[in-house]
């Protein structure tokens, strides 16, 4: 089954004096066409202006992925260190046993971006920070994993991290991203009683006779693979989660 949800069909939730736009029931917005999809607890977009604070807190038992779209933006997880994010830098909040706030504020150009909210399958860690660069896309044209709750993602216990190693979650859960050219294409397989959801962040695509646009999600259920292809120079990101 795949359910498609286009652009102009998300809701708005206000936080504060930030307006989000959320594919599943967040903050004040709950209703029937936004619910929430197994672990995978929000999808949002966000937009910043310039030197504006986006707040959260207290969260405990979830992981935030925060994928940053265009703009320059800083986040702050309490108790870490404040980490300055460019244009397809990654965040990850993993508040564990409780986290009192979480700060993202947008640099002098604003920002935007997205954020992946993941209940953890893991109870009671440590909260955790992790930051990564922007990823360039694969040479050959596939998923790169950006975050990963799989031991099997992980580089070798002791190996140095590159830039291209996954942040860690405490989900049983992948992001993944692919940059691809008009005409090019990207497949992905994952197990039984999964869901998996495509955003389209730039560009046009197909998947199968689906066509997507920019800001559109397919969200597939009782279906393990899928295969999307570029009809104009794309990139998307696709989640990974288990269905409750």
């Amino acid at each position: 089954m795949i359910d498609v949800k286009l652009a102009n069909t998300w809701g708005v939730a206000q936080v504060g004096p930030v307006t989000v736009r959320c594919h599943f029931a967040f903050a004040d917005v709950c209703h029937a066409g936004l619910k929430q999809g197994g672990h995978l607890r929000a999808l949002n977009a966000v937009q910043l202006a310039a030197k504006q604070t986006y707040e959260l807190g207290p969260e405990a038992a979830v992981d935030i992925v925060t994928w940053v779209h265009s703009g320059s933006l800083t986040a702050q997880m309490n108790g870490f260190d404040a980490q300055t994010l460019a244009p397809q830098g990654l965040h990850l909040a993993s508040t564990g046993s409780g986290c009192s706030r979480i700060i993202w504020q947008s640099g002098t150009e604003g920002a935007a971006f997205y954020q992946i909210w993941l209940l953890a399958d893991v109870a009671g860690t440590t909260p955790e920070q992790e930051t990564r660069p922007a990823q360039l896309g694969l040479e050959d044209g596939g998923f790169r994993i950006l975050a990963s709750g799989f031991p099997e993602d992980d580089p070798e216990e002791g190996a140095e991290i590159e830039d291209g190693a996954p942040v860690t979650l405490c989900a049983r859960a992948r992001v993944l991203h692919a940059i691809l050219p008009e005409g090019e294409g990207a497949a992905y397989c994952t197990t039984p009683q999964r869901m998996l959801l495509l955003l389209v962040v730039e560009g046009v695509v197909t998947l199968g006779q689906i066509m997507l646009h920019a800001g559109d999600t397919a969200t597939l259920r009782e279906q393990t693979d899928l295969t999307v292809i570029a009809q104009s120079t794309a990139t998307v990101l696709l989640i990974d989660a288990a269905e409750l």
